[in-house]
């Protein structure tokens, strides 16, 4: 058990920017980042090896498809799932907070589409996951069922390559209905025209990085204002291939227009690591992305920030044991070292 506070020093902190050697006051609530040590008193300390950084996020997992408790050891301390039957998700997030080896835990619920489609006919979810939309009022009904059951966010199924889509009335009526509730929508686009589509519908928050098409300059700059969660590497799994390719061509010139990127990797989907996935950050790195960019991309920036304050970041943080890469270093085998730090593994390491 963690005592009511522990002093530790780290080598190097990334919390939105680089700081440098820095003290770690561990508490039974969080880690804080307690500032710059002092020479005087600092050779005292415990010591730990290596960069500590604010906590890595996957912004797109099915937590359904995998054990939890193996995101941890491979660096991912919080998660964002988005699809699921929603009863089973809104129990998640509470055991996130209750048990350190789980992520923490943010759902959408259910997704939102047109009677038939995606993603009712997938396969790789619970029939319950696909939420039936037919009217506005479905929409409202829906959105605010999920928000009841705990959703953080709207996810939208809009693909066309597999079955029939929202029209545009329904799509803006989703839109409206979670804007109502404060929550952010983001959508499963998939097919040709459907970016297209979304984007008049005011739908800016995307799951993956559009694969069907290569886009044309006017779709990304009216999508560069606002955010795409990665996913590259499932399209090809390591292997590459056409859709891989168009993802990372949309996502260079998305990424070059100023569009928000987040990583995420769709886990579940496939033959994908419980954890930081290389591939996905060599496929970001070929988008553009140097480290700073990877690591605002898995979530690790300023809100984090403790201060001099004393705020706690979190329960955890992500950690490597060794130093950050040079320019040039190789970043993505840098990042996929990561683990989580809890209070208590802290103290078992400083030991």
């Amino acid at each position: 058990m963690t005592p009511e506070a522990l002093l530790v020093t780290v080598d190097h902190v990334w919390s939105g920017r680089w700081r440098g050697p820095s003290v770690v006051r561990a508490t039974r609530e969080g880690l804080h980042l307690f500032g710059s040590p002092d020479p005087a008193t600092s050779a005292a300390l415990p010591h730990l090896p290596g960069t500590l950084l604010s906590p890595f996020t996957d912004s797109h997992v099915h937590l359904g498809l995998v054990d939890p408790t193996q995101l941890g050891p491979g660096g991912i301390a919080r998660v964002l799932d988005l699809g699921w039957d929603p009863d089973e998700a809104s129990l998640w997030p509470e055991h996130g907070r209750m048990d350190d080896a789980w992520p923490e835990v943010q759902v959408a619920g259910g997704l939102l589409g047109a009677p038939g489609g995606y993603p009712s006919r997938a396969g790789w979810a619970p029939a319950t996951a696909a939420v039936p939309i037919t009217s506005t009022v479905d929409a409202h009904r829906e959105v605010r069922r999920m928000r009841d059951l705990g959703a953080s966010v709207i996810k939208v199924a809009l693909n066309g390559d597999v079955g029939p889509v929202l029209d545009r009335a329904l799509l803006e009526a989703i839109a409206e209905a979670a804007d109502d509730v404060q929550l952010l929508t983001v959508a499963h686009v998939q097919g040709l025209g459907q970016v297209r589509r979304a984007l008049d519908a005011g739908l800016l928050r995307f799951a993956h990085t559009p694969f069907s098409e290569v886009l044309t300059d006017d779709l990304v700059d009216r999508a560069a204002d606002g955010t795409w969660i990665s996913t590259l590497d499932i399209h090809g799994h390591g292997r590459g291939g056409a859709d891989h390719e168009i993802a990372v061509t949309n996502l260079t010139r998305f990424r070059a227009a100023g569009g928000h990127v987040l990583y995420g990797s769709d886990l579940g989907n496939g033959d994908l690591p419980v954890g930081v996935n290389e591939r996905e950050l060599r496929a970001l790195q070929r988008a553009g992305l140097g480290l700073d960019e990877l690591l605002r991309a898995l979530g690790s920036d300023d809100t984090l920030d403790a201060g001099s304050d004393g705020r706690h970041w979190s329960r955890r943080a992500s950690w490597i044991p060794a130093a950050p890469p040079g320019p040039d270093g190789d970043a993505p085998a840098w990042l996929a070292t990561a683990s989580v730090l809890t209070p208590d593994t802290l103290l078992e390491k400083t030991r």
